[in-house]
């Protein structure tokens, strides 16, 4: 081989070798991590506010049917399970709101306070009648005897 061909050869060699590496994109840097670092907390999750039901439930002694008005549902046993729907059972919506109900002061589910809420308010309960008198008794300070002179 003589030496034109043999410069050309490594010429060819080089500039191959010299395309490659520019083409294929080969970083022969690579980073290490900075231990002189300083660890960032990341900010605490945004948590939703919770958002807290009260139940406040009437209750319709004479079909043993309790109302949620939070809820919109009626809740009542059936069995020995307790069932809660949007529509009373085996009953319109009319007619047990023209039925005799209670509010009730509990905020839990009423299988909690059945047994004592049937106690007292039996199936055949009804409210106590209004007193037409509004409170007044017989002497509430007016004299509506002897209206008449007084000497």
């Amino acid at each position: 081989m003589n030496m034109k061909t043999t410069q050309k050869a490594k010429s060819i060699v080089l500039l191959s070798a010299a395309l490659t590496g520019a083409l294929t994109g080969c970083v022969g840097y690579v980073e290490r991590p900075n231990h002189n670092a300083m660890y960032v907390q990341p900010p605490p999750l945004q948590m939703e506010p919770e958002v807290v039901v009260v139940n406040d439930y009437v209750y319709y002694p004479g079909y043993q049917v309790y109302y949620s008005r939070s809820r919109r549902q009626y809740t009542y046993p059936k069995g020995r399970k307790w069932e809660s729907h949007p529509t009373p059972p085996h009953v319109s919506v009319g007619i047990l709101a023209a039925a005799p109900s209670v509010r009730l002061d509990f905020h839990d589910s009423p299988a909690n306070h059945h047994a004592a809420v049937i106690r007292q308010y039996p199936k055949h309960w009804t409210p106590p009648a209004p007193n037409p008198s509004h409170g007044r008794g017989p002497h509430d300070g007016r004299d509506e005897g002897n209206r008449g002179d007084r000497r």
